[in-house]
């Protein structure tokens, strides 16, 4: 027997506790001691009869009010299906229960009071449907007692809504007029009104298929222990995600991208030639591999995104601080969690209309398409893809706290982050009478550009300056650009924030483009902790003459070393956006000098990297 898990959602006094009371009593799925407690519970309160609606709110400040404030759940099965209900409030100030409630139905149940037709609370309700790509969607017309069970009244609603949810993209959506309150068409069709001749409300709960609901295509499964009992056994344990895995499958481990193949898929003690989504397993291989927590085994010939920069849908949910740019977030994704920060908010929506606006910040219950930057990359789908490795939630590092829930929509195009040439107009560039080919021949060598990056502490500074006293001693033109100096004049005016790091490299690229064009060999050390800035400084130089010198050092080596203690300070609150900790650092992927600092004495690093620009500079 599967499982359903759907959703309501409806203004104030529409109906929703009604309704969910109303399946339970009439599917004869409420204990004798739970109808004994609403009958007391309706007396209590001078109602006539029983008050299906106390079925579901069952928080005191919800009873007292009359309204549903948090997310109820309640379970309940028929011989053909077990149903899950959550049970969210309609207000716009809880949004963020709704999205908590609705994130993992598979079915929702827009609630639209006959009386008032279509409101802003019902278009936003849709809305929210989409966007946490609920594929079914019943919109349930009530209380048409109370409009004399009108045809008419049924047919401009449904006309009215079909036309606004043309633009949510949500495919299967079916209209059931009813009446919560006498029982038509919510489990038994209604006799007063036999212009309807479609399904009642149960009936399409029963068999609505969501079999194809679950993605079972893509292979994803996220470590969440290694399981090692003895010297001879090694397994994965975690929830298969997504798709299925069959014993003698080639698998690929993610981040490392070794492969192997499954030995074995152990399910309660028994061995299974085949499991799919959402079975618990334990999977161990022909080989013996470096995998744990956070790590995820996927098909060899289909792996998700590798990435730590993607756009977002986010929800936030923290009532004492906005979202910003400034802030270091947790982000929890999967059995994965990693260092992260919000890049840009590319813009707010506003969920009763859906039009974008921009913003600087967001606060409580406000949705939002944002781009985020994490220190480490996460292996992810699209959202509307896969729901379960496409979300993720947002953790305050100080609280613990959980901040935004969020839908991940595509890899970012890095808008925000990436640089963008400046060059005036109606400007000639001036290579005036002595060409670059003259000062290279007259120098002995060729002009070019190493850029040092690593994380501060790494030990660039100190290679730079090295280097530049030995290729000085040699005769060579060489010249050495280092980030303190830089800003104490060209980039004095510069703070430490996203836009002016990144026009701190502007900058910096073009003081190297205009040194290289003069013969030099330039040296640069920067964090340049973002790719991005890094291509832009690749870029404004010919192919070849500009080589990526990765001093890699581990973040703890760097702390220790921390001889201007910023580090301290910066883990201490006192320097935002501080690499490493506060802010992420995009390893390079392929440097043409690889200076390991940890395992190079100070000497060594300088001989390796001396010898490695002597020969590209012949």
């Amino acid at each position: 027997m599967d499982l359903l898990r759907f959703t309501t959602a409806g203004s104030v006094d529409d109906g929703k506790s009604t309704l969910i009371g109303r399946l339970l009593f009439d599917s004869k799925s409420i204990f004798q001691d739970q109808m004994e407690a609403l009958e007391k519970s309706s007396a209590l309160r001078g109602e006539e009869g029983v008050n299906l609606a106390l079925l579901t709110d069952g928080l005191r400040s919800e009873r007292e009010q009359g309204i549903t404030i948090d997310v109820a759940y309640r379970y309940f099965s028929t011989p053909k299906r077990k149903f899950i209900i959550a049970d969210t409030p309609g207000h716009e100030q809880y949004t963020r229960n709704m999205v908590t409630g609705a994130s993992t139905a598979n079915l929702a149940i827009i609630i639209i009071d006959a009386r008032n037709g279509v409101s802003t609370q019902s278009r936003r309700h849709g809305v929210i449907a989409s966007l946490l790509g609920i594929p079914h969607l019943i919109v349930a017309i009530n209380k048409m007692d109370l409009v004399d069970y009108s045809e008419e009244v049924y047919e401009k609603i449904v006309d009215e809504y079909s036309e606004f949810s043309r633009k949510l993209g949500i495919h299967d959506m079916s209209f059931i007029p009813i009446s919560a309150l006498n029982g038509d068409n919510v489990v038994n069709p209604s006799e007063n009104m036999p212009w309807y001749q479609g399904q009642t409300v149960l009936y399409q709960l029963e068999n609505v298929s969501i079999a194809s609901d679950k993605n079972l295509i893509d292979f994803r499964f996220p470590v969440q222990t290694v399981i090692r009992p003895d010297q001879n056994f090694r397994g994965y344990a975690g929830l298969i995600e997504s798709g299925t895995l069959q014993i003698g499958e080639e698998v690929t481990a993610l981040p490392s991208q070794q492969q192997s193949k499954v030995k074995d898929i152990l399910f309660y003690g028994k061995s299974l030639n085949k499991a799919i989504a959402g079975q618990s397993v334990i999977i161990t291989l022909e080989d013996e591999r470096d995998i744990s927590r956070g790590d995820m085994i996927v098909r060899k010939s289909n792996v998700p995104q590798m990435t730590n920069e993607f756009e977002a849908i986010v929800c936030w949910m923290d009532d004492k601080k906005n979202l910003n740019t400034q802030t270091k977030y947790i982000l929890r994704h999967t059995t994965n969690q990693v260092d992260a920060f919000v890049s840009n908010i590319e813009y707010e929506i506003d969920v009763n209309t859906l039009h974008r606006k921009s913003a600087e910040d967001i606060d409580l219950n406000s949705i939002a398409r944002v781009s985020l930057t994490t220190a480490a990359p996460i292996f992810c789908d699209p959202y509307k893809i896969n729901r379960s490795t496409g979300s993720f939630v947002l953790i305050d590092p100080n609280s613990n706290l959980t901040v935004a829930a969020g839908m991940i929509r595509a890899r970012s195009q890095a808008k925000s982050r990436k640089i963008e040439s400046k060059r005036s107009s109606n400007i000639v560039l001036d290579e005036g009478l002595v060409p670059l080919s003259e000062r290279e021949s007259k120098n002995g060598h060729k002009a070019m550009i190493f850029w040092l990056t690593g994380l501060s502490g790494s030990g660039k500074s100190t290679i730079a300056k090295a280097v530049e006293r030995k290729l000085f001693e040699a005769g060579k033109s060489v010249v050495r650009i280092d980030g303190d100096n830089l800003r104490d004049g060209i980039c004095g005016d510069l703070g430490f924030g996203a836009r002016d790091r990144k026009e701190n490299i502007r900058r910096a690229s073009e003081a190297a483009r205009l040194l290289y064009h003069m013969g030099h060999v330039v040296i640069c050390s920067f964090v340049s902790p973002f790719s991005e800035d890094r291509d832009y400084a690749k870029s404004v130089v010919p192919e070849g003459k500009f080589h990526e010198v990765f001093v890699d050092c581990p973040l703890e080596e760097c702390i220790q070393r921390d001889v201007k203690g910023l580090y301290k300070r910066a883990m201490a609150g006192e320097i935002l956006d501080f690499t490493g900790v506060s802010s992420p650092y995009n390893r390079p992927e392929n440097p043409e000098v690889l200076l390991e600092t940890q395992k190079l004495s100070e000497q060594e690093a300088v001989e390796k990297l001396e010898s490695y620009i002597l020969e590209a500079i012949k």
